[in-house]
């Protein structure tokens, strides 16, 4: 199977995993080794600002601090992970395509409400991972759809709509997508 590095994985209505359920999960990395991900539109009670404060960082009073921190998937849930545009010279960054990039250490978290921060960016708690064709499986198993990524869906759609604006883009309307897996 080709790489799905740098492409969604939309969760088909069947698949009731509690962490997955109507998840959108964007792939960072996917290779002989496994695969790892962050779900990108399923939110935690938690606005950014909060998170913020309690790493003992004062962010500025601006809007983007009120935005939810994600559920980035069950692994390793107190790690956070910052998916943004492209910014060099944070300690613990890679770029994932020309227009993204991922960071994981807290000096990124340092400049968001800054000039010096991303110009887009999401944070999120845990990540996805799946061992050794365990994701190959689960496609095969009809859990997954999958797109190429595209940062509009990340940035610029609200956290509500992603699964929808993923499958639409598709071609296909959700309401048509059936609970029932099985194979013609």
């Amino acid at each position: 199977m080709d790489s799905l590095q740098h492409h969604f994985l939309i969760a088909m209505p069947s698949l009731k995993d509690p962490f997955f359920a109507g998840s959108v999960t964007y792939i960072c990395e996917h290779n002989d080794e496994g695969a790892m991900g962050l779900v990108i539109n399923i939110p935690i009670d938690m606005p950014l600002h909060e998170l913020l404060h309690q790493l003992e960082m004062e962010p500025d009073d601006v809007p983007e601090m009120d935005t939810p921190v994600l559920q980035g998937g069950p692994v390793a849930a107190d790690r956070g992970f910052v998916l943004h545009s492209p910014v060099e010279g944070f300690s613990s960054s890679q770029l994932l395509s020309d227009n993204l990039m991922i960071t994981t250490s807290p000096d990124v978290l340092e400049t968001l409400g800054t000039d010096l921060a991303p110009e887009h960016y999401l944070v999120a708690l845990g990540y996805a991972g799946w061992t050794p064709g365990q994701l190959e499986q689960e496609l095969t198993e009809n859990s997954w759809l999958t797109i190429p990524a595209d940062t509009a869906l990340i940035f610029d759609t609200p956290l509500a709509q992603r699964w929808h604006q993923a499958i639409a883009r598709l071609g296909i309307d959700a309401r048509h997508l059936s609970s029932q897996v099985g194979h013609a």
